[in-house]
């Protein structure tokens, strides 16, 4: 019982950071079942069957508060939806360590790429339109694939792509990844019962998940709404370092003090960037005041 409510604190968790920036729920998520003692592949499943009902509800909240552009979710959840079922079915058995260095270095520097373009930039959204088929549905399939694949990263691959695009405001980026993340979701679901069966899922755990993310699923699109876009693309672009700098470390054998000092300088970096577009939001804020 006491695993079970644990389980569901860190649905809670997972869903409020995965609802506020846009990545983090299959991650945080999958981790905790694995270090509770399920295979990979039985976690995911779990993982994705429980995030059909958190993204449903995380879809319509993000909804309800501006946040989704459903012109971009109806190009991006079908291709990825087809990944997720690809990789579920087709892969879900296969190691992906050797390509997990290399994904998490082009997130990386997206994510600094991201938190500076916030940090330095205008707040506001630079490029006009809308991100075109031929550049979301590549982007779909490739999120899709690695987010059955990984366990989580349908997220952590979309949001720092579209990001990185400026084509949409962030709230909007991070409402559309959660809304399209719902068929992503299924197909998964679908592809891992396919594959594993209905033994290959624990319910219980599936239960504690959700019950925990339906319950900070709202309170994670209200946040989004009302966040400012720099600062919110300053949090954004730092929890993309953050969350990739281990894979990265581990892969050039970085550990013991050398990893803490490593993490040590990224926290410190991140806290520092977030107080100067705390800073420089208080201007704006104080400059528009003064021009009315």
């Amino acid at each position: 019982m006491q695993t079970l409510i644990l389980v569901a604190i860190a649905g809670l968790a997972a869903q409020l950071v995965d609802g506020s920036l846009g990545m983090g729920y299959g991650l945080t998520s999958s981790t905790l079942l694995i270090f509770a003692g399920l295979s990979p592949a039985v976690a995911s499943a779990s993982v994705h069957l429980a995030e059909v009902g958190t993204t449903a509800i995380s879809g319509i909240s993000h909804h309800q508060f501006g946040n989704v552009d459903w012109h971009v979710v109806r190009r991006i959840a079908v291709p990825g939806g087809v990944g997720a079922f690809l990789g579920a079915t087709l892969l879900s058995s296969l190691s992906t360590a050797s390509a997990k260095p290399l994904a998490s270095s082009l997130l990386f520097c997206l994510g600094i790429y991201v938190l500076l373009r916030f940090l330095l930039g205008k707040a506001r959204v630079e490029r006009t339109g809308r991100p075109g088929t031929r550049f979301l549905v590549p982007l779909g399939i490739i999120g899709g694939f690695i987010d059955a694949t990984g366990g989580g990263g349908w997220g952590p691959v979309t949001t720092p792509t579209l990001l990185a695009d400026g084509r949409l405001a962030p709230n909007r980026v991070i409402g559309t990844v959660s809304a399209s993340e719902f068929v992503v979701a299924l197909s998964a679901s679908g592809g891992f019962f396919a594959s594993l069966g209905g033994e290959g899922v624990r319910l219980e755990y599936v239960m504690a998940l959700l019950a925990g993310g339906l319950v900070a699923a709202p309170i994670a699109a209200y946040m989004v709404r009302h966040l400012n876009p720099r600062l919110l693309g300053v949090i954004v672009g730092g929890f993309i370092c953050f969350t990739n700098a281990r894979v990265l470390l581990g892969a050039m054998r970085i550990s013991g003090s050398a990893f803490f000092g490593v993490y040590l300088f990224i926290v410190i970096a991140w806290s520092a960037a977030i107080l100067v577009a705390v800073s420089r939001v208080r201007n704006e804020a104080d400059h528009q005041s003064a021009r009315r």
